[in-house]
């Protein structure tokens, strides 16, 4: 029987829920322009969005540039 491998994601982040995909669209934002307004990679963003862990100031940094208070 083989042995199954936890995936990298798995093992070293936990996925959440949010609402930034939906904020951005609504704002009519690409994932790279929201970066560039957040001062973060357009990969970041898209791992905030999949729900993946993320450090406070990018997360603080993503609410800002989408016109939100912290």
């Amino acid at each position: 029987m083989p042995v199954r491998v936890p995936t990298r994601t798995a093992t070293r982040a936990s996925r959440r829920s949010n609402n930034v995909q939906r904020l951005r669209e609504k704002l009519l934002l690409t994932k790279a322009e929201l970066a560039r307004k957040a001062g973060i990679s357009a990969l970041t963003v898209a791992r905030v969005e999949a729900g993946l862990d993320c450090r406070v100031d990018t997360k603080r940094k993503s609410i800002l540039a989408l016109g939100l208070q912290p």
